[in-house]
């Protein structure tokens, strides 16, 4: 069978392989589109194969939100440079895996990668990450996945900063002011909480937090003012570590849960952060 331009053309937008390789591909398969596709999956997972070793420590972090805001997902997808991280193929691979971890409520890598690729179901997400890496040329990595839910009564939020390099989601009380949303899930990319509230620090951390806190004070003191010190840095702990106690970073002398009683009363519920290079990559 004669392979024609418009077939070559068709096959390259479907797997994004080059111009000789689709040649090629549809040579071997007789002009067949699929079988060629098949041919071309199979030499980009070899080649894939051969990338994975490299380094990827760039890439994006991406957030998802369903129209009706009770669903939501994060991904952060590595690769190896920032060029590579801002082309359109790649913006929309990560989006495509963040909105499926949205729509499925995925929450870990493994599970994400065993699953279905909701763009191309014939195949695996990890098939899906290798077919990507044969196309750009680059080791890609899926690194973390974060799903987030919100029930009758809440509401998500979420923001993306430095162009992907950070990303948020919020849980809020239904009915929060939509700029006290945004005005928080920011709060969260520049503070980095690490707790919500001082009730959701774990017993360890703060047991921890407190054995510094004594050897730090001179020997000597009252064991009653020893006592003082320690939970007076507890609470400094508290207001370091807990996005209810933190300062508010747009105003600094009012803490975020003094902010949200101020302009409405919404609650936060729960959040999450991602910042890009702190799911590890390879």
């Amino acid at each position: 069978m004669a392979i024609t331009a418009a077939m070559v053309k068709e096959l390259r937008e479907k797997t994004g392989a080059g111009m000789m390789d689709c040649q090629r591909a549809l040579t071997e398969a007789g002009g067949d589109l699929e079988e060629a596709v098949k041919i071309l999956r199979k030499k980009g997972l070899s080649a894939a194969a051969k990338k994975a070793g490299r380094v990827a420590k760039d890439g994006l972090v991406v957030v998802a939100v369903t129209p009706e805001r009770d669903r939501a997902g994060m991904v952060e997808l590595n690769c190896e440079t920032d060029f590579v991280a801002r082309t359109e193929q790649y913006q929309a691979f990560a989006r495509s895996l963040a909105e499926q971890v949205a729509a499925e409520q995925i929450g870990d890598v493994e599970t994400m990668k065993a699953a279905a690729y909701a763009a191309d179901p014939g195949h695996t997400v990890a098939e899906a990450v290798a077919s990507q890496i044969a196309t750009i040329g680059e080791n890609i990595v899926l690194s973390r996945v974060l799903a987030m839910r919100a029930e009758s009564g809440e509401v998500l939020a979420s923001y993306t900063h430095m162009g992907g390099k950070i990303g948020v989601l919020v849980k809020f009380t239904a009915g929060a002011d939509e700029d006290v949303m945004k005005d928080v899930a920011m709060h969260i990319a520049a503070a980095e909480p690490r707790f919500l509230a001082p009730a959701d620090v774990p017993e360890a951390v703060l047991a921890e937090e407190r054995e510094i806190a004594r050897a730090q004070v001179p020997p000597g003191k009252p064991e009653q003012v020893v006592a003082k010190i320690v939970e007076g840095k507890v609470a400094k702990f508290f207001e370091q570590a807990c996005l209810l106690e933190q300062p508010f970073v747009k105003n600094p002398d009012q803490k975020v849960k003094d902010m949200l009683a101020a302009r409405g009363g919404a609650r936060v519920l729960a959040f999450a952060r991602f910042r890009l290079g702190e799911g590890g990559g390879a």
